[in-house]
């Protein structure tokens, strides 16, 4: 049952993303849709609303850059809890260090190992 509601929250959540890009009257590129998402994420989980839709969803919600923004948000919050103001600076990027280090050096080993052209 995990399997599904997370199939179902991360589809809902790129759902909303592929109708963004195609209903909008004004061009909305992926860049935009990709920003939106982190800052949104953020925004959600500051007013308490990400972390239940976490819980019901699991890796559907928090892999998504929402997750990503979630994250952040999650790491200034426990960073001023546990630093004070220097904690709102510090604590983002101690919560996604590790995801950002992974996506760099996995990135890297891919480009290495494929050789990609242009």
């Amino acid at each position: 049952m995990e399997i599904l509601l997370a199939f179902l929250v991360g589809g809902a959540i790129c759902l909303v993303a592929q109708l963004v890009m195609d209903l909008t009257p004004f061009t909305v590129t992926p860049a935009h849709v990709l920003v939106g998402f982190v800052t949104g994420g953020a925004v959600l989980s500051a007013l308490g609303l990400y972390q239940p839709l976490v819980n019901i969803g699991g890796a559907g919600a928090t892999i998504p850059l929402s997750g990503f923004g979630h994250n952040l948000a999650q790491g200034v919050l426990e960073g001023v809890r546990a630093n004070g103001l220097i904690g709102a600076f510090a604590g983002g990027l101690q919560a996604t260090a590790a995801g950002v280090v992974a996506a760099v050096v996995f990135g890297y080993v891919m480009a290495v190992i494929f050789r990609p052209q242009g």
